[in-house]
């Protein structure tokens, strides 16, 4: 709950800063600037730079190893936004997918629900989450049943009519 409404608060901080008439810190950022974000000490500074990536897209591809690397911090936002990026990579975050397939039992349902839509935009690469995605599709969390429902026909286009 506390590390929650932390989380909640540092959401509310990063979402204020874009006012004013100034740039958020992330725009007009190349990828390499976005990662060095990655490692400052400041979580804020961090899932700044992560959500900078998943702005990217699959041009955000040589960021991967260190957003793997932000996945497993303990700040919630950092988690999310690192996941959040990796999924928008696509299938050149397939490298991703084991720790992606460990994140599924995130203790907070926002890197669980970014998980699970991560691996499907990942694509069949990620066929080895597919038993744990079926598994989350029971999810106490609507939202994150929804997303592993999602990706699962995303990967195994085979199971899209099941």
């Amino acid at each position: 709950m506390r590390d929650s409404l932390s989380s909640a608060f540092l959401l509310l901080a990063l979402l204020s800063t874009g006012g004013c008439g100034s740039k958020a810190p992330y725009e007009g950022k190349s990828a390499a600037q976005l990662e060095r974000m990655l490692h400052d000490a400041s979580a804020a500074v961090q899932a700044q730079g992560a959500y900078g990536l998943s702005l990217l897209g699959p041009d955000a591809r040589s960021a991967v190893p260190t957003l793997i690397e932000a996945s497993t911090t303990k700040d919630t936002i950092v988690r999310q936004n690192s996941v959040l990026a990796l999924g928008s990579i696509g299938p050149d975050a397939r490298d991703a997918v084991p720790v992606l397939i460990q994140l599924l039992h995130d203790p907070e349902w926002t890197v669980r629900r970014q998980a699970a839509l991560a691996l499907g935009q990942i694509g069949p690469d990620a066929q080895a989450a597919v038993a744990e995605l079926e598994k989350l599709s029971r999810d106490r969390d609507r939202l994150v049943r929804s997303a592993a429902t999602q990706a699962i026909p995303l990967i195994d286009p085979k199971r899209a009519h099941r």
